[in-house]
């Protein structure tokens, strides 16, 4: 009986953390306490080893408990007016020297795992390049005709019914599902931090360097995150919001973001190009 209770409250925080992170996929949600839903195969294994996490944690807490309550009833003074006088136990040490180590290498393993895939992949279909300014975001498509455009926060006074407020962005990212899409990301003045929780984005963009990660959306929809470094006094009006698109409608997205975004030099190219041709 007590096995099978031990093994229902093991679960339980995996069962409360599914309950609370449910229909959650884009946005955080008020009094949420959970992950918001994953929507990349790297978030989903952060999210079992997180799981798997809590259930250790759980039992051990437990087991800790467990013997602290034992030791209060079996060994106050009523209880054993003559204290025991043992020293040293063998068997006892080696066990919780071993025990902590195993349970740690066991957590090791998974763990170096899910680093190096979500560090960086080596098939990636396409780049997208991020860029943190003061107070805005800059993103820039290489291998789509390099398409650049800033993105910033649409003010409270102008926001649309059913849009966010801090999160809804002028010009947002389109990005297609089920492609691996690489990031490069950079800054033009401080520290920020590019970052998508239902992605499991969260990388800083350094002034000078170029830090590289990478995602894969698993289904369409509309993704929300925020800096998460502290930039300067306008750190939290700097929102990231994702499109994701069937690659259909994404390359639909391409051809009119090439004339829409074109840059004075460029029209100014294209026209030279087309005069040179008559």
């Amino acid at each position: 009986m007590v096995k099978k209770f031990l093994q229902i409250l093991s679960f339980a925080p995996i069962a409360m953390m599914a309950w609370m992170s449910g229909a959650h996929a884009d946005i955080a949600r008020p009094w949420q306490l959970g992950f918001q839903e994953p929507q990349s195969p790297v978030m989903k294994d952060v999210v079992w080893f997180h799981d798997v996490l809590l259930v250790i944690i759980t039992l051990i807490t437990l087991f800790v408990l467990g013997l602290l309550l034992y030791i209060a009833v079996k060994f106050n003074e009523k209880s054993n007016p003559v204290p025991s006088k043992t020293t040293h136990n063998s068997t006892l040490e080696v066990l919780w020297t071993a025990i902590p180590i195993l349970i740690l290498v066991g957590i090791a393993v998974p763990s170096f795992k899910l680093l190096y895939f979500q560090d960086r992949t080596t098939k990636y279909e396409m780049t997208l390049k991020v860029t943190g300014h003061q107070w805005y975001w800059s993103y820039e498509y290489p291998d789509h005709g390099n398409i650049k455009f800033n993105s910033n926060m649409v003010q409270t006074a102008d926001l649309k019914k059913g849009q966010p407020r801090l999160l809804t962005v002028d010009n947002p990212v389109y990005l297609p599902i089920n492609t691996n899409i690489r990031l490069l990301l950079a800054a033009s003045d401080v520290i920020h931090s590019w970052a998508l929780p239902a992605l499991i984005q969260k990388t800083d963009n350094v002034p000078g360097r170029i830090n590289e990660s990478w995602v894969h959306i698993n289904k369409p929809g509309t993704y929300y995150g925020q800096c998460s470094e502290l930039c300067g006094v306008n750190h939290g009006f700097m929102p990231v919001m994702v499109k994701a698109v069937t690659k259909e409608e994404f390359a639909a997205w391409v051809a009119k973001a090439k004339k829409k975004f074109a840059s004075d030099d460029d029209q100014t190219t294209q026209k030279l190009a087309q005069t040179s041709a008559r």
